[in-house]
């Protein structure tokens, strides 16, 4: 399946906000303000999708709710980007109840992460649209250090040629701790070195294992992952979901690995993700890095699921290369 790319997304055109995960009631009113301001900042128009108000006893509205904005947000011909408010739980309730034919024959720019991981990476297994893995309305409205994630969502979903990836000098939690402090970031760690070039795929890794078995879940031949996790999974939790998708069927064909920043709160070392690599033989031949600027800490990325990038795991660091090719 050849991939689709969507349109640039330009100052002044209608950017959707849905709640595919959790409801829009779940977030504070400060955040959400702030979210829109910079949307607005950036140019774009901002409207709702006309469920995003509903919630149940699950913090989301109920599935056909859920399902409706969506479709409304791919169909309707003035929205041109359509953001997710939130991540969190039960997005893989929509999966069997979306209209795949009005996602593929309405191609539009797809982005939030987290639990939205699980409809990007479907979207691109069902349709072949490219998807886009960065922040949702509530990071925009929460993050202290917008200057690099918006440089990155900016490149990736408006402009146009090869992204070169670069570390941020510092970083914000956002877990449980206080998520205003600005702490040093060291930079991307090399685990593993070598070359890897091919379809970029992943998010969280958690929810990427929802899809597995499914008709859901893309190829993983020829892929490059990136990969994270929230402050909820420990480097044990880590490690037995990492094995589940290396049990997947396609995953001999995986070409490199690229792991996010970890929180805190998980208690992931660099020496617990090393050894996590060392002991597992399917990735002896398989370029690493980690601590790259994406996942549940500010400032991230934005990357495309089922674009082209290509990662260069040198001796150190100052070594390595991460280019998005094509988005």
């Amino acid at each position: 399946m050849n991939p689709i790319f969507p349109d640039r997304l330009r100052p002044g055109d209608e950017i959707r906000i849905i709640a595919p995960s959790c409801a829009k009631a779940s977030v504070h009113q400060a955040v959400l303000e702030k979210g829109l301001a910079v949307l607005k900042q950036l140019g774009l128009k901002v409207t709702w999708g006309r469920n995003t108000h509903l919630v149940d006893n699950f913090d989301c509205a109920q599935v056909a709710a859920r399902v409706q904005d969506l479709h409304e947000a791919f169909a309707d011909k003035n929205v041109k980007a359509i953001l997710a408010v939130r991540g969190g739980f039960f997005a893989n309730q929509l999966l069997d109840y979306i209209d795949w034919n009005v996602i593929k024959h309405n191609p539009k720019i797809f982005c939030g992460f987290s639990d939205i991981t699980v409809l990007q990476n479907a979207v691109f297994a069902k349709t072949g649209l490219v998807t886009y893995s960065g922040p949702n309305l509530s990071v925009l409205g929460k993050s202290g250090m917008l200057t690099y994630t918006l440089d990155y969502f900016r490149q990736c979903v408006m402009g146009n040629g090869r992204i070169d990836l670069a570390p941020a000098t510092s970083y914000q939690n956002l877990g449980t701790e206080a998520s205003s402090d600005i702490l040093a970031n060291s930079g991307w760690v090399v685990l593993n070195s070598g070359k890897a070039e091919g379809v970029l795929l992943g998010g969280n890794l958690c929810t990427v294992n929802l899809l597995q078995g499914t008709e859901y879940m893309p190829s993983l031949d020829g892929a490059v992952l990136f990969l994270e996790d929230d402050y909820t999974s420990t480097y044990r939790d880590v490690d037995r979901n990492l094995q589940s998708l290396i049990h997947t069927l396609g995953f001999s064909g995986v070409k490199g690995l690229v792991f996010g920043r970890f929180q805190k709160e998980s208690a992931m070392t660099m020496t617990h993700l090393k050894n996590l690599i060392e002991i597992r033989p399917e990735l002896k031949s398989v370029p690493v890095l980690a601590n790259v600027d994406f996942g549940h800490t500010e400032p991230k990325i934005t990357f495309p699921i089922g674009g082209t990038v290509n990662v260069v795991a040198g001796a150190n660091a100052s070594n390595s290369s991460i280019v998005i090719l094509e988005h």
